[in-house]
């Protein structure tokens, strides 16, 4: 079943590239491809894209083929200091009002008119994320008070239907059966 995300969730923005960089350029729309990701992006493809994935085992599955990320997180880290927007921290779609680091594993978003994107699971920053600036992988990966590691920079996704995406447009959240799954990072 097929419900409404409270408080109008709504993407702010999409961003894709074509090429290896940690930032992607906001666009006006893109396109999700199913089984692929989005179209024209470098982590589009069947199997694994990410460098490091691709040095370990070039034919995993492609589990980090959308990256979504929530501007409540960047609107959080300009507070203490930093220069984010959509897009800044490798993301493909940006967020507002949708807890997306709270979703169960399988839970999926009927994005726009078309589109749906099964959650895989957390991204897993790197060091990269302090190139972009000094400092930012201590703000989105941390210690809760039991010393677990938690993980806060936006989770990744699998295309299960093609649509255009764009700012503005509603996503739906469907929750797979309980029981339900924690978040891991993929």
């Amino acid at each position: 079943m097929t419900e409404p995300a409270p408080a109008a969730a709504t993407v702010l923005a999409v961003s894709s590239n074509g090429v290896y960089s940690f930032s992607k350029p906001n666009r006006e729309s893109i396109r999700l491809l199913t089984g692929l990701g989005v179209e024209g992006d470098v982590h589009a493809g069947v199997t694994v894209k990410h460098r490091s994935r691709v040095a370990r085992d070039p034919s995993q599955p492609n589990l980090r083929q959308v990256h979504l990320m929530h501007d409540e997180l960047h609107e959080e880290l300009r507070a203490a200091g930093f220069s984010v927007a959509g897009g800044q921290l490798g993301e493909n779609i940006t967020t507002r009002g949708l807890d997306l680091l709270g979703l169960p594993t399988g839970t999926r978003l009927h994005i726009g008119a078309d589109a749906v994107v099964e959650v895989t699971g957390l991204r897993n920053p790197c060091l990269q994320i302090d190139g972009f600036e000094d400092g930012l992988l201590a703000r989105v990966v941390g210690r809760d008070d039991e010393g677990n590691v938690v993980r806060r920079a936006g989770i990744m996704g699998i295309v299960l239907a093609d649509g255009a995406v764009a700012p503005g447009d509603p996503i739906r959240i469907e929750l797979p059966a309980e029981p339900h799954t924690a978040l891991a990072p993929v």
